[in-house]
């Protein structure tokens, strides 16, 4: 069986060119795309296997990273986004009518990662941002349908790839978000 994570990664990781500063984040649809731009690379991309995230045809994983909100810009047809789900921790932005996540915004100031946004680098029009570095909520998969008993073939993959796979984040993400529990509580107490 061939394990399919994601098109962006199937045939290999692409190393990013290291002096990437940004491009446009375009939709899936033919007429009036959805333009976001971003400036600047992106942080801590990974292959997710979160139920949340977008995937697109073929994807088991999605691949998705960070940018500073403030580097994200609506640059045409935002008319054309709507929040996926309103309750969600991330605002999951989207094209109404291809259904492309185009950009994953919290709102919620006490969050560790408010202030970044979350985007899916296999749409940007340019090439060279960095590579997906790791694999997080690996076992969610399951969630969405995928064989248990395949789990260790998929993470045979993904170490293959040199995303070495998680089932939450990564260990720098989590010792963050326990960093900034930590100063939360400090500054409750």
């Amino acid at each position: 069986m061939t394990v399919h994570i994601h098109p962006a990664v199937d045939n290999g990781v692409k190393k990013g060119t290291g002096s990437f500063a940004g491009g446009t984040l375009v939709c899936k649809c033919s007429d009036r795309p959805v333009k976001v731009g971003i400036k600047g690379d992106v942080a801590h991309n990974h292959a997710c296997g979160c139920t949340k995230c977008w995937k697109p045809d073929g994807a088991t994983f999605s691949v998705v990273a960070v940018v500073p909100r403030g580097n994200v810009t609506v640059l045409e047809n935002g008319d054309k986004l709507q929040i996926v789900d309103t309750s969600a921790t991330i605002q999951r932005h989207a094209c109404k009518v291809c259904g492309t996540h185009m950009f994953g915004r919290i709102e919620n100031t006490g969050h560790p990662f408010y202030g970044l946004d979350f985007i899916h680098p296999e749409l940007f029009y340019e090439q060279g941002s960095a590579a997906p570095e790791f694999a997080a909520f690996v076992s969610s998969i399951i969630e969405s349908g995928v064989d248990p008993a395949q789990m260790p073939e998929i993470r045979s993959r993904l170490k293959e790839l040199g995303l070495e796979p998680y089932d939450c984040l990564s260990p720098a993400l989590m010792d963050a978000i326990a960093g900034h529990i930590a100063k939360t509580s400090r500054k409750a107490a």
